[in-house]
């Protein structure tokens, strides 16, 4: 049912799986002195953190933060933070799970936030990269994939909730999300 609303698959779940095998090497090369503590940033980072944790063999912990900037398909700018870490990231390496680098703006204030909780580093690694519609000069130290100009779904990506456990990463047929 959910396929039908999709106007096309932009990266398979093949492609995705491949590509969190090699960034899970590159972790664990990257940080072979210090694993880092992956935070997930609900809801959207949940299937990617997953799979890309089975091809990370390093001993790795996990945390979670709720933030959100949207309603709909747009940022409305104002960064709410609905749950933080249930634990100290004081001296640790921290890198964000996060599904869509977009404007920018939640990834800014989330890393900005760890830094003021005392981590050591903090790095980012997206499912997918927008620059085009970056608004703040963020970049991700990992992505999986440069995303075209397209409101895209599934793999967690969402639209008003819906479409998150697509196995694959598509755009959303225009018609269903323009007023």
């Amino acid at each position: 049912m959910l396929n039908q609303d999709v106007e096309k698959v932009i990266f398979t779940e093949e492609q995705i799986r491949n590509r969190c095998e090699e960034l899970g090497k590159q972790i664990d090369s990257d940080y072979a002195d210090q694993p880092p503590i992956l935070v997930g940033l609900l809801k959207g980072s949940i299937p990617f953190m997953v799979e890309l944790m089975k091809h990370i063999s390093s001993k790795i912990q996990i945390d979670f933060m709720d933030v959100t900037s949207y309603s709909g398909t747009r940022s409305v700018g104002d960064v709410k933070i609905l749950k933080d870490l249930d634990r100290s990231i004081i001296g640790e390496n921290v890198l964000i799970v996060e599904d869509i680098v977009d404007t920018g703006k939640t990834l800014a204030k989330v890393k900005e936030m760890l830094y003021s909780k005392g981590a050591k580093d903090v790095k980012i690694i997206a499912l997918l990269d927008k620059e085009e519609g970056r608004l703040i000069d963020i970049k991700s130290d990992y992505v999986a994939f440069k995303c075209p100009n397209e409101f895209v779904i599934g793999f967690g990506l969402d639209y008003n909730q819906d479409y998150r456990n697509l196995p694959y990463v598509g755009v959303l047929k225009e018609e269903l999300y323009k007023e």
